[in-house]
């Protein structure tokens, strides 16, 4: 299917082995020929191709500030060469990249493909990034999602390769000429030069396409033998016409890229490494740049709250720390807090509104209950000998509430050991950071169904059980206004301009976090 092994790596075949073993074995009598056979059962089965060690790693630590690499592309062998110059953000990934080679050459992604770092494109020093085929197929390599062009390119000179078509054998060379300051309205990827069409699609590699050039241009004194011999490959009723060639033309080239909309990816600073793993996960190319493009939007603009907003929003959890103040509350045997307390929070907090009938239990006033459990998964309470206490961060942050605001951001996601809990509220986070969507928990079962997540029998995630994976994180941004209901209690959720701004917070905060 692919070129796994290159030229140098061809294994000897059968003539080749027989001619090896009769050279060792020529002129060595009974004795040499026994020890020869111990030397070689001492030595072992000699290591296959697939049990060679993978090559050491090629890959760099990313720029920490995107730069505007100018690249030119050759097609190898042609002559003279076919080639487009380009203009790239240094943060694309190769998967990205890959759209943009697509579209200044006029490929139609027809084929596999696989960018390669070393020496040369074949090679046993060459570091392999994969399609998305190649890596379902268990081929050796790194996924190309992951692996962003300045992690390969760096220094003017320095050269990239990436094969299409491995039947044709595009083998296209990326040499980096120049590296230059990046300005915030500058195009991800743009043309600026290029020569020569780009072959079309399955016309038989280089030699294929000089043929067809040469046929179809009338001033070539080679035209007539040109399109002889493609009437002898193809049939008498192929034409040079047959096969798709467009002059090169920048301003078309700029449109086709233009419409690969590398949405979002304007954003050229760090990416925290949890929401850079989240995308990385995704199986699906068009899935996987959608986060991307909401996890850019949600990290562009800092966010910043004022104090009214602060106060605004914190109000159920500034209330809780207040109540239970210096001292603390002693709770019922049971666990709950008494009724004198659930009573000024029917009150004070307007909750008989929201969750009508429910008295003054706790255990009955959902609301209540889910914001005390809340503040302890926050930091901010702690139960001790029947006791519901303050922690030290919640004096701390008690009586000013744009610490408190903060204090909250900066512990979003709610902290979780499930892998899918930790994964449902970041990309909830997300959703609601950039109000993307209307329908919260299906926009996190799309993605979560994406990475893999299913039930135990195998059936897709539901929205509802995506839902139960982000319950923690939704409660803190439902008690803090973050999200609002539609019609009846049990309505969609939706994120509300407060509960973007905060959810953006939560996701900048992550370089500070330890």
């Amino acid at each position: 299917m692919t070129h796994a092994n290159g030229p140098d790596d061809a294994e000897p075949g059968p003539l080749d082995a027989d001619a090896l073993l009769q050279a060792a074995f020529a002129g060595l009598d009974p004795a040499g020929l026994q020890e020869l056979l111990r030397r070689l059962a001492a030595a072992g089965p000699a290591a296959g191709p697939a049990e060679r060690p993978p090559p050491p790693s090629r890959r760099r630590p990313r720029r920490p500030d995107a730069v505007t690499y100018r690249v030119r592309i050759d097609l190898s062998g042609t002559r003279p060469p076919v080639w487009r110059r380009l203009e790239l953000s240094s943060s694309l990934f190769l998967d990205e990249v890959h759209d943009v080679i697509q579209a200044a050459f006029g490929w139609t992604d027809s084929h596999l493909h696989r960018f390669g770092s070393g020496p040369a494109y074949y090679g046993k020093e060459t570091e392999y990034y994969l399609c998305p085929f190649e890596v379902e197929e268990g081929e050796p390599g790194i996924p190309e999602e992951q692996v962003r062009l300045d992690e390969v390119l760096q220094q003017p000179g320095e050269t990239l390769f990436y094969g299409y078509d491995f039947g044709d054998d595009w083998q296209h060379v990326l040499r980096l000429e120049a590296v230059l300051p990046r300005s915030e309205p500058a195009p991800r990827a743009l043309c600026t030069g290029g020569r020569r069409p780009g072959p079309p699609e399955d016309c038989g590699g280089v030699d294929g396409y000089e043929l067809i050039i040469t046929a179809s241009d009338p001033d070539n004194p080679g035209r007539a033998a040109a399109a002889a011999e493609l009437r002898r490959i193809y049939g008498d009723e192929v034409t040079p016409e047959a096969f798709s060639i467009t002059p090169f033309d920048m301003a078309d080239v700029n449109e086709a890229i233009a419409a690969l909309s590398l949405r979002g990816e304007q954003f050229e600073g760090p990416v925290p490494e949890p929401l850079a793993e989240l995308a990385a996960a995704l199986r699906t190319t068009p899935v996987r740049r959608e986060l991307r493009g909401l996890i850019g939007d949600a990290l562009r603009e800092p966010a910043q709250v004022d104090a009214a907003t602060a106060t605004r929003m914190v109000r159920p959890y500034a209330w809780l720390l207040d109540r239970v103040g210096p001292a603390g509350i002693a709770l019922t045997g049971a666990g709950y807090l008494p009724p004198v307390h659930v009573a000024a929070a029917v009150t004070e907090l307007d909750l008989d509104a929201e969750w009508p009938g429910a008295g003054n239990r706790e255990s009955q006033l959902v609301p209540l209950l889910d914001l005390r459990q809340s503040a302890t998964r926050m930091g901010l309470l702690r139960k001790h000998r029947g006791r519901l206490l303050v922690t030290s961060r919640g004096q701390a942050v008690a009586a000013d509430p744009v610490a408190l605001w903060w204090h909250l951001a900066e512990r979003m996601p709610v902290r979780s050991t499930d892998p899918g809990e930790r994964q449902a509220g970041l990309l909830l986070l997300v959703a609601v950071a950039t109000r993307s969507a209307d329908e919260l928990d299906e926009t996190v079962a799309r993605f979560l169904r994406d990475i893999g997540w299913s039930t135990s029998d195998g059936t897709p995630l539901s929205s509802g059980l995506a839902g139960q994976a982000a319950g923690d994180t939704t409660a803190v941004l439902r008690h803090l206004g973050g999200v609002s209901r539609g019609p009846g209690r049990f309505g969609p959720e939706r994120p509300t301009p407060d509960g973007a701004l905060f959810a953006r917070a939560a996701l900048q905060t992550w370089p500070r976090r330890s």
